[in-house]
């Protein structure tokens, strides 16, 4: 569900939800009321954007379609914000309302559009830093998959972000879309943790080491069957519900497995190269369209 910006912080206390479940009510102190602890409504509305691409379309329809008289909470959007329990007629009507509407979703965390045609900055939107992109890449102002996109050399090009992400606190995703690279090449890392998302040294097939690790029980990486080094566009994703870890490319599952949690990491992450930094790590190719969710997005 969509709730107003600061309403889920430590001033507000005793919600309530409306019958119909339309309306959430609160106490708070939140500047701006009328006294001390002021009674305030927000309006819910559900999440539409099923996929995850900052718009309603065809691809959400399917989505609907994929997971029909199914009980799939991330699809059921009506009655209400929370459902009812199955995938039918009413999530459909509630979908079409909003068709080819743009989304501006709530749980979108990080953006990085990779629209710029110079410099050395690239901008995140949602939180609004400007990550300092290493090396001599080439902004290709038309040439990415939704607008413009960054090429890679392989070499020493990569983006380092002020934004990081625990991926032990909870669920989240993150996809990008990409074009090129070579066995061994990673997308997207975090400095003091593992590779998101990588092509393996293998066979290039989208793969994960975002894992659990605790005392003797360390996971093995993810890896899927699904070549992603053929020179072709792929959106590639992964998704933690904290129960299963899952791995997408072009919105088609690819490899899901079970895990007990993941382990943490606080630093920044690397946009086109390995956590460490090594040679063979670094991406050659495009990326393009890089977003990170604090939700299971289930394109």
């Amino acid at each position: 569900m969509k709730l107003p910006p600061h309403v889920n912080t430590g001033k507000t206390f005793e919600p309530s939800i409306s019958g119909d479940g339309s309306t959430l009510y609160f106490c708070s102190n939140l500047p701006g009321g009328q006294g001390s602890y002021d009674l305030w409504q927000v309006p819910m509305t559900p999440i539409v954007d099923l996929n995850g691409d900052s718009i309603v379309d065809a691809l959400d329809m399917c989505v609907l379609v994929d997971h029909w008289g199914q009980n799939e909470p991330s699809c059921d959007i009506a009655p209400g914000p929370f459902g009812d329990g199955i995938i039918d007629v009413q999530d459909l009507v509630v979908l079409a309302e909003h068709l080819f509407e743009a989304v501006d979703d709530p749980t979108l965390i990080a953006y990085w559009a990779l629209d710029e045609t110079e410099g050395i900055t690239t901008h995140e939107s949602v939180g609004g830093s400007d990550d300092v992109v290493m090396g001599s890449p080439y902004w290709q102002p038309t040439g990415g998959m939704v607008d413009g996109a960054l090429e890679l050399d392989g070499i020493d090009d990569y983006i380092t972000t002020s934004f990081g992400h625990n991926p032990a606190d909870g669920p989240f995703s993150v996809f990008a879309w990409i074009k090129g690279g070579t066995l061994g090449q990673v997308i997207i890392s975090q400095t003091d943790g593992v590779n998101w998302l990588a092509a393996d040294t293998a066979g290039g097939h989208l793969m994960t080491e975002l894992r659990f690790i605790g005392g003797r029980a360390v996971q093995p990486p993810l890896v899927s069957q699904t070549v992603i080094t053929d020179g072709q566009w792929h959106r590639i994703g992964f998704v933690w519900d904290e129960v299963y870890r899952a791995i997408y490319v072009d919105d088609a599952l690819v490899a899901e497995d079970s895990q007990p949690g993941l382990a943490d990491s606080l630093g920044g992450l690397n946009i086109g190269c390995g956590s460490d930094l090594a040679a063979g790590t670094f991406w050659s190719g495009l990326i393009d369209d890089v977003r990170i969710y604090n939700r299971a997005v289930r394109p």
